[in-house]
């Protein structure tokens, strides 16, 4: 059963033309407001795909890259099993070594005896990323080390051509990654960044492009796998401002009164540093942990980007895997049963972001669950398509007697999981106690978490 009321108008239920009704007559300035800012299609998918495997490899030298067992297949086999989307693989990192045979330096797998220089690691990644069903992305460090003509407009002739190999010969790119870091003492570079997105674009018209500041997806602002508790999709950009150049407070709220819709990505690595060391096999984070991760990141209205470096030999180890394994199975656990299905209206529990139901602010909805259940996590969904409303809300359930609050929260965005202390009753509401314009609540869910969380 679903309950809805606003102000005085309480305990009706209600289905969607009766909502819309009350919404015209009671918030039909808020119909009539300024539109929000709405995603692409291109950043729509994006935002769905919900958790991406990075894969930082090849931080080395022609002379030094001849990994004894690469195998592109049980890379992305190992994300694929562990529920990752898509699958960014450092085409060329800040050492400058291109994992490519690229026409445009020597500073390559060309040069290196692995594969007697005939080896295309890119090309590898991308196709056992069309084997096992999943996106290909690409990143590409506009800061390098090796080449030449850094420093100098030549460089970005360099970068463009490098880009338009990786954008041409290898398939549909689902991410373009471009990577804001500049070490200390590195030669100043006025990065073509305009120039650079234009080419994606006209190559790769449905790719998403990341940087620091978009203009598709931006960072999180930092890399602790952190999103904030308010994580607005949009911020401001302002004409001329490039990565690098906003601060990572900013980017890690977003900004309720942003124009451009450039929502999250949350990057963290399974290990302390982002290329494989072996002193570090023992500090891999537990699955435990990247559960909580998942949290912080997806359930707060961002990405994850989750790195898992090969080692020596070329393959991710072992110990990456079982965490890996952990990782998605705790989350199959939490999330396997619905506790909301078949009690509140399907259009609320059917996995479509377009089937929604309004609740201005102020109003409030009660989900009836047909009998007592035992839950300790809440998910929530808005209809994105249509841009992120929810401002505040509250979460009560009742005990029988009265109702008892159970969480606070602030914005929803694609996707919002609540955690709170397990609790057993039939009736929760929610309270939209602010909001930009009438929220458009796509998805609801109940769950008791797995005994491992």
């Amino acid at each position: 059963m679903f309950i809805f009321s606003i102000d005085f108008v309480s305990c009706l239920v209600m289905q969607r033309k009766s909502i819309i009704l009350l919404l015209l007559l009671f918030a039909g300035h808020l119909l009539f407001a300024q539109e929000p800012p709405r995603p692409t299609k291109a950043q729509l998918a994006w935002q769905q795909l919900e958790t991406t495997g990075f894969i930082h490899y090849g931080n080395a030298t022609p002379k030094t890259f001849n990994p004894s067992g690469f195998d592109a297949r049980q890379i992305i086999r190992v994300f694929r099993d562990a529920g990752l989307k898509m699958a960014i693989i450092t085409a060329k990192h800040h050492g400058g070594f291109c994992l490519w045979p690229s026409k445009y330096t020597a500073f390559s797998v060309a040069s290196s005896p692995w594969k007697n220089g005939q080896g295309d690691v890119v090309k590898e990644i991308a196709d056992a990323c069309r084997e096992y069903g999943i996106k290909f992305g690409i990143y590409l460090s506009p800061w390098d080390k090796n080449a030449p003509s850094y420093g100098t407009p030549a460089y970005n002739d360099l970068f463009k051509n490098q880009l338009r190999e990786l954008l041409t010969n290898y398939g549909e790119v689902a991410e373009v990654w471009f990577d804001g870091y500049k070490g200390k003492g590195a030669k100043p570079m006025d990065y073509d960044y305009p120039g650079f997105f234009r080419l994606v674009r006209s190559l790769q018209p449905n790719a998403v492009i990341f940087s620091d500041i978009g203009p598709d997806v931006r960072w999180v602002g930092n890399e602790k796998g952190n999103a904030s508790e308010t994580n607005w999709s949009t911020i401001n950009i302002k004409a001329g401002m490039l990565p690098g150049a906003v601060s990572p407070a900013y980017l890690n709220r977003g900004d309720p009164a942003g124009a451009q819709w450039i929502p999250a990505e949350t990057d963290v690595s399974i290990r302390p540093g982002w290329f494989y060391n072996p002193a570090h096999d023992t500090l891999i984070k537990s699955g435990k942990t990247l559960v909580d991760i998942y949290y912080r990141s997806v359930g707060r209205n961002s990405n994850l980007l989750l790195n898992v470096p090969p080692n020596s030999k070329g393959v991710i180890s072992d110990a990456d895997i079982a965490s890996l394994r952990d990782f998605r199975s705790i989350l199959d656990e939490t999330f396997r049963t619905n506790l909301a299905a078949g009690s509140v209206p399907a259009s609320l529990t059917d996995g479509q972001l377009q089937t929604f139901e309004i609740i201005p602010e102020g109003g409030s909805v009660v989900f009836d669950l047909k009998g007592k259940r035992e839950f300790d996590r809440m998910l929530l969904q808005e209809n994105i398509a249509d841009g992120q409303r929810l401002a505040a809300a509250k979460v009560e359930y009742w005990d029988g007697k009265t109702w008892r609050r159970l969480a606070g929260f602030t914005t929803v965005g694609y996707k919002r999981l609540l955690r709170f202390p397990l609790v057993r009753t039939g009736r929760v509401r929610l309270t939209v106690e602010a909001a930009k314009w009438p929220v458009e609540l796509a998805e609801v869910g109940f769950y008791k978490a797995s005994g491992r969380e």
